[in-house]
């Protein structure tokens, strides 16, 4: 795993392939996360014991709650426009995951990736917005507090085994660039042959390949 710099943490969409389609950067960091699992247990009561006989009934989805702040005050824009409208379409129906038969659909898969060691996949669950601040002028939102639990929709032990150093969940590392970086330098780096550059490209999507922009995060797809 390689790049450097200050790790900024990101709300990545996901589309059907499991591939990385869109990436939200996150304004400031956030200040803490919040993993939750909750299993079932089904008690039965006994007239010998005070003390019920407790039966594993499974397990529920394991979940992670963040909140995010946001502020666009110094550049006087609506801090929903720049930010968090991207997030609520993340709570929102994708026709693309739409299938065929049933005509039934549902909203993204979404994965929050901050740096290399912390990579959660899921659906948004929920999406709590708050504005505390308004520019006095035309009551434009310029400050929000944004609240999103992802669940977990697929068991772990059922994806690909990641490498140490993975940031995603299917196995996939993740690459932070930094200025100079080049897909060959990258391919090279991950695969020991810069003429792999492709299957980084195809795996983010990216059709100006010449052109990296400092601090993206690639999905490095395994070889």
């Amino acid at each position: 795993m390689s790049g450097s710099g200050f790790a900024k943490a990101q709300l990545v969409r996901i589309d059907k392939q499991g591939k990385a389609c869109e990436q939200i950067d996150v304004k400031f960091n956030p200040k803490e996360l919040t993993f939750n699992k909750q299993n079932t247990w089904n008690q039965k009561a006994s007239p010998k014991t005070d003390i019920p006989d407790c039966e594993f009934g499974g397990g529920g989805a394991e979940s992670l709650k963040v909140q995010l702040f946001f502020d666009t005050y110094p550049e006087r824009e609506d801090v929903r426009k720049k930010y968090t409208d991207k997030i609520y379409q993340l709570s929102l129906l994708d026709e693309s995951f739409k299938d065929k038969k049933s005509g039934k659909s549902r909203p993204p898969t979404v994965r929050f990736q901050w740096g290399s060691n912390i990579g959660f996949d899921g659906v948004l669950t929920t999406v709590a917005q708050r504005f505390t601040l308004f520019l006095p002028d035309s009551g434009t939102p310029v400050r929000a507090v944004v609240d999103i639990t992802i669940t977990q929709v697929k068991d772990k032990k059922n994806l690909p085994k990641q490498n140490p150093t993975s940031g995603g969940v299917g196995g996939e590392r993740v690459w932070t660039v930094k200025a100079g970086d080049t897909l060959g330098w990258i391919a090279f780096n991950e695969y020991n042959d810069a003429t792999e550059w492709r299957r980084i490209a195809d795996a983010n999507r990216l059709y100006h390949v010449r052109r990296l922009t400092p601090g993206t995060m690639l999905l490095i797809p395994n070889a």
